[in-house]
């Protein structure tokens, strides 16, 4: 099984230690081998891994490559690309296959990375576990009766699990922090606005924001500085000059200001992710950071605000998925009104049903004052708070999840309980701020656990450069199922 980081794999092949086609070889074989148990792979192409492998070596030959020329990727099944299969892990979708790529995908190969896969996802990014998907669940590497988390659970997955260094996730209320607290391994979600949104399948737009997942901090740095970039091509994208976010990796705790949230340190956080997080402060207190005490008064209420917002965007995104033009569409129907409720109906899950109806209430005549518009205003409050307690420290530390990961099962037959799992990830979307999740210890059963530091705006490289420091003096993410 390979075990490398991103940075290893790429110092292998700069090093010409290894080739990209031996590379990509020994994960295809180690996917064929170990996918089946835990679903995190749903679309392969080995022709179409190999010939991208084949190139990245021309390239390194050349002296032309990338630190990422040669570097598997596993992307996400939201992300469109170039005649791959993207589902959104949906009926409705089932044989789509791109025309185009997304920026941020099309960032990666263009500095020479190879695609190993698509990893699997709740439809449409809706839901926590990765069990929403038209593919079945994906399982978590280190107990398989066990959600992987998600949305992005199959690439949180496939890192836990070795089968790639890395992936790319997407963060709409912590779906690539919360899977990778799930499965022991570090997620990044940016700054929204500094990767590109355009062919990545809209769930809510003001909160869907791409992330980098991998082993470790450094992992992480390395795929943001060539995710990141200004596209005109997405009205939401940041133009901004291109950062270094591996600049503050080197940089020492010492003197870093730690903000501890009371709200997020509750009796509601179970016994083995309180204990992981007493075990990190325990930590940054050793490396010298300065601990603070802060207060986000509005969390209770982000919940709502969240599923009232990205409900309604969601409802008005998924309106174009009729039949008509691509996608599913009925075999059986006598009138085009009965074609698109036919069509919907059978191409959407449950979950996705649930949130459409939540939406489009939300937003009907008599009801947008009283929860769209006041949520909205709820929003600015959480936005408010974080701007407030980042006025009194450097970064802020709050677990990612009350619980460990939950049995498979579980969370869905009570979707509000599925919602009120998510309380410590979606206030960092409500108000665009960057956060980064690495692994902090193991519950009683097992099963990892992870803690998020969270910046202010555009302090990407800060958290990383903290995150890094943390993992240079620990090794919870050297950590691999059995």
């Amino acid at each position: 099984m390979p075990t490398y980081t991103l940075k290893q794999a790429s110092d292998l092949l700069h090093s010409k230690k290894i080739s990209a086609v031996e590379l990509a070889q020994e994960y295809l074989n180690a996917i064929n081998r170990d996918n089946p148990a835990i679903n995190a792979y749903i679309t392969l192409n080995p022709e179409q891994t190999l010939a991208e492998a084949r190139v990245a070596d021309e390239r390194i030959a050349a002296g032309q490559a990338h630190v990422l020329t040669g570097v598997p990727l596993a992307v996400k099944d939201l992300f469109c690309q170039t005649g791959w299969r993207s589902a959104c892990s949906s009926k409705m979708l089932d044989n789509f296959i791109s025309p185009y790529t997304a920026t941020v995908v099309q960032n990666l190969l263009n500095a020479g990375m190879v695609t190993l896969g698509r990893t699997n996802m709740d439809e449409f990014a809706m839901g926590s576990t990765t069990e929403h998907s038209f593919y079945g669940a994906t399982k978590n590497p280190f107990n398989h009766n066990h959600v992987s988390g998600g949305s992005s659970g199959g690439s949180a997955a496939v890192i836990a699990a070795r089968l790639a260094p890395a992936a790319l996730g997407s963060d709409t209320g912590g779906s690539v922090r919360q899977p990778a607290s799930h499965c022991g391994i570090t997620g990044i979600k940016p700054t929204y606005g500094t990767v590109s949104r355009f062919g990545m399948v809209a769930y809510a737009s003001s909160f869907d924001q791409a992330g980098a997942m991998a082993q470790t901090a450094e992992d992480c740095a390395l795929l943001l500085n060539t995710m990141a970039s200004f596209d005109e091509r997405d009205s939401t994208s940041l133009a901004r000059e291109q950062e270094d976010y591996t600049r503050d990796l080197n940089q020492p705790l010492k003197g870093l200001k730690v903000g501890l949230p009371k709200e997020y340190f509750t009796e509601h956080n179970s016994t083995d992710v309180q204990a992981a997080l007493n075990q990190t402060i325990e930590l940054l207190k050793q490396q010298g950071a300065q601990l603070v005490d802060v207060s986000l008064p509005q969390t209770e209420l982000s919940i709502p605000a969240y599923y009232v917002l990205t409900s309604a965007e969601a409802s008005t995104n998924l309106s174009r998925y009729d039949g008509v033009r691509y996608g599913h569409r009925a075999a059986k129907f006598d009138s085009l009104e009965e074609m698109y409720s036919n069509t919907r109906a059978e191409g959407f899950g449950s979950e996705v049903k649930r949130r459409i109806m939540i939406g489009t209430y939300v937003l009907s005549h008599g009801y947008y004052d009283a929860y769209y518009l006041k949520a909205q205003k709820l929003r600015r409050l959480v936005a408010d708070d974080f701007q407030a307690a980042l006025t009194q420290c450097d970064v802020i530390l709050a677990p990612n999840a009350p619980t460990t990961a939950p049995k498979l099962g579980t969370l869905n037959q009570d979707p509000v309980q599925a919602y009120l799992s998510d309380i410590y990830t979606i206030a960092v979307n409500l108000a665009g701020l960057p956060a980064i999740s690495l692994p902090a210890g193991f519950g009683a059963d097992g099963l990892p656990i992870g803690v998020q530091l969270i910046g202010n705006y555009f302090n990407e490289a800060k958290i990383l450069g903290a995150a890094h420091q943390m993992q240079l003096n620990s090794d919870w993410h050297t950590k691999t199922p059995a």
